[in-house]
């Protein structure tokens, strides 16, 4: 019989934890699961919860294991690795998918379950945290602004530490090119290609291109067809990423990638808690249509404190049946102003 309960997938992991904690304190009850007997049992024993262990290495396995859930949240990365068996299990199931990617290509993968999602009445809503539910948020709310834009950029300022799982997707992607949407289609370009200075709110810093969830995401909830997402970077650091258009053969190796990942392992924590309290991130967006333009920004809470709170109350959303079937975006599923519901999120326009 199936219940309204909440399944956390990766719920041990460092992102998974604070999602964890905060649906705790959303009064959610959640279900802890993962690949890990021993950290599952471990963090249900923690704070009195279910939970479940299982790999996603059988599809039908997994549908067994949540045909009695209402929603899966996948904070397991990295997700294109993770996304596709569970999305094939949810549809399997009934249960409804989501997730805290910003991967172009888990995305677009995840898109093209779109009518079968429609006839099993599953909702798919990835990106229900920092990528990309701020960004997807202020380009609807451009494009309301602007309707006949054709052209939309968005840029963010203030991921200065990453959680171990994102430096993990951070390392494998090196040996990636840059994407951009260009006339509705994806298109590849390399990586930092275009460099620019953005006042984000408190004055011009320099930014780069960055692949960006929102390069898939924008497009589906607006429609515009040029989408190009920066983030500021210092110099040094946009050096180094045009470095790697030469050297992406390198550090693609096996034997690179071994290494870095062994460095994140040893070195990498994630953000502490005074660092999640402290720090704000700020959000940046321009639509134009060759005549005029519109900007909009947002001023958020530190990018995994927010999160924490965006992912377990978009969940909540889709198990009482507010959001629409099929795939969906964050803002195509409850509008431009999702990321207001975020307490401390801020949007300015010019």
């Amino acid at each position: 019989m199936r219940n309204d309960r909440i399944l956390i997938y990766g719920a041990y992991g460092y992102t998974g934890r604070l999602v964890t904690e905060q649906a705790i304190g959303d009064g959610l009850d959640p279900i802890v699961a993962g690949r890990s007997a021993g950290k599952a049992e471990s963090l249900a024993a923690t704070h009195d919860l279910d939970y479940r262990v299982f790999t996603l290495d059988d599809s039908s396995v997994v549908a067994d294991a949540l045909a009695d859930v209402a929603v899966v949240l996948n904070c397991a990365g990295p997700f294109v690795r993770t996304s596709g068996p569970m999305v094939d299990a949810c549809i399997e199931a009934g249960t409804h998918y989501l997730d805290i990617t910003g991967e172009i290509e888990v995305f677009e993968a995840i898109a093209a379950h779109d009518t079968e999602a429609e006839a099993a009445s599953v909702t798919l809503l990835p990106g229900v945290g920092f990528d990309v539910v701020p960004t997807d948020s202020l380009a609807a709310h451009l494009s309301a602004r602007l309707p006949d834009a054709t052209h939309l950029e968005l840029g963010f300022q203030g991921l200065d530490e990453l959680s171990p799982g994102t430096a993990h997707t951070a390392i494998e992607s090196l040996d990636d090119s840059g994407t951009v949407r260009r006339d509705s289609d994806l298109v590849d370009v390399p990586v930092a290609h275009d460099v620019r200075t953005i006042d984000f709110g408190d004055g011009s810093t320099t930014a780069a291109t960055i692949q960006w969830g929102d390069v898939s995401t924008a497009y589906h909830t607006t429609g515009i067809p040029n989408v190009t997402v920066y983030a500021a970077q210092p110099e040094a650091t946009i050096r180094f990423l045009r470095l790697s258009n030469r050297l992406g053969w390198l550090l693609g190796s096996t034997p690179v990638q071994s290494a870095l990942h062994g460095l994140v392992d040893r070195f990498v924590d994630g953000p502490n808690e005074a660092a999640r309290r402290e720090e704000s991130m700020y959000v940046w967006g321009r639509a134009t249509n060759g005549e005029e333009s519109v900007v909009s920004r947002l001023v958020t809470p530190e990018s995994y404190l927010f999160t924490s709170h965006s992912a377990p109350h978009l969940a909540a959303r889709v198990r009482d049946g507010e959001a629409p079937v099929g795939f969906q975006t964050p803002a195509s599923a409850f509008g431009p102003d999702i990321a207001l519901d975020i307490d401390g999120v801020e949007r300015t326009d010019e």
